[in-house]
């Protein structure tokens, strides 16, 4: 089974910036769509953003829009989130995840997702 590990989480200040980074063991990763989701204290697990398989799409949600960039680079089965103008509310676990079946759409609901990271916590001081 495919294991993802996240890194680059980390304390920042409103304003600043950060960038994830998610690493698969197994290439198979990479035939599919892969998204990040995060979820904060007593808030459920929310999707991020998401790109398809081979890069040419990707979604993202409107809070995070202009701010947040997703890419993957599949010759090294990973891939990125970089995270610009961080605020106060995007405090949060971050999840790197890969679909179930997904490969040239980017679903937004958990259940889209079979494999999960274990996290990297971010957050944001003011």
């Amino acid at each position: 089974q495919v294991q993802l590990v996240e890194s680059g989480g980390g304390l920042v200040q409103a304003g600043g910036s950060l960038k994830l980074s998610c690493t698969a063991s197994e290439r198979s990763f990479s035939d599919r769509t892969m998204a990040w989701f995060r979820q904060a204290p007593g808030h459920k697990r929310e999707f991020v953003a998401g790109i398809t398989w081979n890069g040419s799409g990707a979604d993202y949600a409107d809070s995070v829009k202009g701010r947040f960039t997703i890419a993957r680079d599949n010759a090294k089965n990973t891939g990125t989130l970089q995270m610009n103008s961080l605020n106060t509310e995007d405090t949060a676990a971050y999840y790197c995840a890969g679909a179930t079946y997904a490969r040239a759409s980017v679903p937004r609901i958990l259940i889209a997702y079979d494999t999960w990271g274990q996290g990297t916590q971010v957050t944001v001081s003011s």
